[in-house]
């Protein structure tokens, strides 16, 4: 990831994205792509709300980390109609669906930064949130830019806040279950192929094609090239290291056989 032009909060779409554009067509092709990898997906939002529930109410302020298309802000706006996010995320073509969906929504803004940018906290509308969640999007960065993100993140959730991370966490302690579980995952997933899901590759190759979303993909991938994953540490690693940057308690709140969804309170 490249830093960028990172200054832009918005609340509406811009007129590029406003027209010819089914938004709503966008986001549940992107769910269905998703949902390839990860059948399990909407059990990790649901877990994930639950504890926003349970630990700071029903009218959070949240930012959705690394937000995409909005896929989190969607969820808990559904759930929590009292709700506001502040979405962040660098990537032009997904902010372009997220803008759009949600254009006209006062609830919800959106700022183009780059996470590996120190200042990127600076260019959000508020100083501290009662939430942070994120979800499949930090297996990008290496160790040591995670745990520094990690230290700003401490810093912009309120005392008795949340942040959660649903991601790939990797026990390297235990190859045979590794290698079983991903054995039986992928064999699942070519099973489903053969039914026409669309992988990533695939999906980007339709938006590239997208009247609205060709300019925003060819910028994404200046940005980003093709997909690299950074380093996937354990959830025993991403719970320490939360600790260490100001959070009181963190663990595991639900976890699948590859994934896990790690939440700390401040």
């Amino acid at each position: 990831m490249t830093n960028a032009d990172t200054t832009t909060t918005t609340t509406t779409a811009t007129p590029a994205t406003a027209a010819g554009a089914d938004w709503q067509a966008w986001q549940q092709s992107w769910d269905r792509q998703q949902e390839w990898y990860m059948p399990d997906r909407e059990e990790r939002f649901r877990i994930m709300l639950d504890m926003v529930e349970a630990l700071v109410g029903t009218a959070p302020r949240v930012l959705d980390l690394a937000c995409g298309t909005g896929t989190i802000t969607a969820r808990l706006l559904d759930r929590f109609p009292q709700a506001t996010s502040t979405g962040v995320d660098l990537d032009p073509a997904l902010l372009a669906i997220a803008e759009g969906t949600f254009a006209g929504d006062e609830r919800v803004s959106f700022v183009t930064a780059d996470l590996k940018d120190p200042d990127w906290p600076s260019k959000l509308p508020y100083d501290a949130y009662d939430a942070v969640l994120t979800a499949t999007a930090l297996h990008w960065l290496h160790a040591d830019p995670l745990a520094d993100l990690y230290g700003r993140v401490a810093d912009l959730v309120r005392d008795g806040g949340v942040f959660m991370n649903a991601d790939h966490m990797i026990d390297d302690t235990t190859p045979r279950i590794n290698a079983a579980e991903r054995a039986q995952r992928h064999a699942r997933m070519d099973a489903a192929k053969e039914q026409g899901a669309l992988d990533w590759a695939e999906w980007w190759q339709l938006a590239a094609k997208d009247p609205v979303l060709a300019g925003p993909t060819a910028r994404r991938f200046e940005i980003y090239g093709e997909h690299a994953d950074g380093d996937m540490p354990s959830a025993a690693w991403h719970a320490r290291v939360l600790r260490e940057k100001g959070f009181g308690e963190a663990r595991p709140v639900w976890c699948s056989p590859s994934d896990t969804l790690l939440l700390a309170v401040k």
